[in-house]
């Protein structure tokens, strides 16, 4: 009887060992899908008269979800097909994110290219007819330098040592009391920060309209930005790091200057580029506070002076002017190449001062 009963469940290895062993679609297929659903996109919006690409890909989109979860719950099972819907959505709102970027970008540099040159980059504006060809964004450019400079200066070391405070010895209600303020100040917007420095700086203390009155502005923007990706660099720095230190003896200030700062300057630099980057496009306080100018003035401190950001708005502002238009476009695109350059520099110092294994 037993032998009866060894022989009724020995199949049932075989049977476990096909339940794991399930068919598998290509490495290709997911590419020939998106392929495949490219093309049906493009039948059916060119089919049903719709004038949008947008709208094609919104389509080619939907249809390469659709077949790649269909094919894989016919050849893999539900289980699998479920996963590969996921991965293809991730996949499509990566390529969703980034078709806005790839095509500003690509068309600035359309319109731009044919502006920019070695006159535009070292001439400015002086005695040039807005409607008229010529000029360039030398002013512009130095205002520019200066003004996000001069707020770098004021914002970096204030957000970094805030964001040590609150990771390394903030504790109580003040610590919360930075927090909270620093989160709202997060979301203020550029035009709220140049009424603030236009109601205390120039009418209050009775200061003139300059480029470091814009630069006040700027760094009150760039400053929760500093204070907030400081703090999450240094949080992520191991407390076993602060632990062998204090164990060595070496007092609390000195283990953050000599071990959580250095371990963490590479994000620290990332996250201040990240700042820059973010004043640097920024309008609405320069107009206010710095006013802008057609000549080139290199003193920050007197006078008003220009930005390229406002340099884009007044040029792009003048009503069918095709030379301001073609400035604007030639200024937006150095204003997207000094924001990707600084964001280049960025990663060399953080590769170049992040420690090193073995030292």
């Amino acid at each position: 009887m037993s032998a009866v009963t060894i022989a009724d469940t020995a199949p049932a290895a075989p049977q476990l060992r096909r339940g794991l062993t399930t068919a598998r679609l290509p490495k290709w297929a997911p590419a020939g899908i998106a392929v495949l659903s490219v093309a049906l996109g493009c039948a059916i919006g060119a089919g049903a008269g719709l004038a949008s690409h947008i709208q094609w890909g919104l389509i080619a989109a939907i249809l390469f979800l659709g077949i790649s979860y269909g094919l894989s719950a016919k050849v893999e099972g539900r289980r699998q097909a479920k996963d590969r819907l996921a991965t293809s959505v991730v996949w499509v709102a990566f390529i969703l994110a980034l078709a806005p970027l790839a095509s500003l970008t690509i068309y600035t540099i359309q319109q731009g290219a044919a502006v920019v040159n070695g006159d535009f980059l070292s001439h400015s504006m002086k005695n040039i007819v807005a409607s008229g060809p010529g000029g360039g964004i030398y002013h512009a450019l130095i205002g520019t330098l200066e003004q996000v400079g001069l707020a770098t200066a004021l914002a970096a070391p204030v957000g970094l040592l805030t964001a040590v405070y609150l990771v390394e010895y903030g504790r109580g209600r003040l610590a919360k009391a930075v927090t909270f303020f620093v989160d709202v100040m997060t979301g203020v917007p550029s035009i709220v920060a140049g009424l603030f420095v236009l109601s205390v700086w120039n009418l209050a203390l009775g200061f003139q309209y300059s480029g470091f009155s814009g630069s006040l502005a700027l760094a009150i923007l760039m400053m929760p930005v500093v204070v907030r990706s400081t703090e999450e660099m240094l949080k992520l720095v191991p407390n076993e790091l602060r632990e062998a230190s204090y164990a060595l003896g070496v007092p609390k200030w000195k283990t953050i200057l000599r071990i959580v700062l250095p371990t963490a300057i590479g994000g620290i630099t990332t996250g201040v580029m990240l700042a820059v980057a973010r004043i640097a496009g920024e309008t609405a306080p320069v107009m206010m506070l710095v006013f802008g100018a057609d000549a080139i003035n290199g003193d920050p401190f007197n006078g008003p002076q220009q930005s390229l950001p406002l340099f884009i708005w007044q040029q792009y502002a003048s009503v069918n002017n095709d030379f301001g238009y073609a400035r604007a476009w030639g200024a937006a695109l150095v204003l997207i190449a000094f924001v990707m350059g600084l964001n280049l520099i960025a990663r060399g110092i953080a590769r170049w001062r992040s420690p090193k294994a073995g030292h």
